[in-house]
């Protein structure tokens, strides 16, 4: 696509912390230099997002060996005041914590 014709756009729908915490949720076991390659930011940044989201409790992160592996905590609570409280996984499509079978987007 031609750049001069479309112009890359100067803001994105989804914050660092929110593809941080999304690339962990699809593979717990990824390395802080593969998720500031996915991402796009330095491996600083990433660290930094990572304690963010571990301070915030939308993640925990456990030593195995030589690696970190991480765990996402589905019922967090998203932080802004309009999101109603609603729990992260709806925003990352992940199993919620009110149990299998919970879908918010699916109508009756």
């Amino acid at each position: 696509m031609n750049e001069s014709i479309h112009p890359q756009p100067r803001w994105t729908f989804l914050t660092n912390h929110s593809r941080v915490l999304a690339t962990v949720a699809r593979d717990p076991s990824i390395r802080v230099r593969d998720i500031a390659a996915a991402c796009l930011l330095t491996e600083r940044a990433v660290g930094a997002i990572l304690s963010d989201l571990e301070e915030a409790g939308y993640l925990t992160r456990t030593r195995e060996g030589r690696r970190n592996v991480y765990k996402v905590t589905p019922g967090t609570a998203l932080r802004h005041p309009t999101d109603g409280g609603r729990p992260i996984a709806d925003v990352l499509d992940l199993p919620s914590a009110a149990g299998p079978g919970h879908n918010s987007h699916t109508s009756t």
